[in-house]
């Protein structure tokens, strides 16, 4: 993957969603590595095993914490 990976949290679009640890379609997971590549977001949710691709206008919110110095 391209970019700089943050651990984040992600919430989708209504219509939106991806695959959690349990098999579950859900639209917000509380923890992911993300990874931004063109319009894209990269997710690795903690429990799975593939990367789930979602184009931009399905993320609502990525939230991470700032870097620190």
């Amino acid at each position: 993957m391209n970019g700089q990976a943050r651990i984040a949290s992600v919430e989708l679009v209504a219509g939106y969603d991806v695959v959690a640890a349990d098999g579950s379609r859900v639209s917000s997971v509380p923890q992911a590595r993300v990874t931004f590549n063109g319009g894209f977001a990269l997710l690795e949710i903690p429990g799975t095993d593939t990367v789930q691709v979602v184009s931009a206008p399905g993320v609502r919110l990525i939230t991470f914490a700032a870097d620190e110095g």
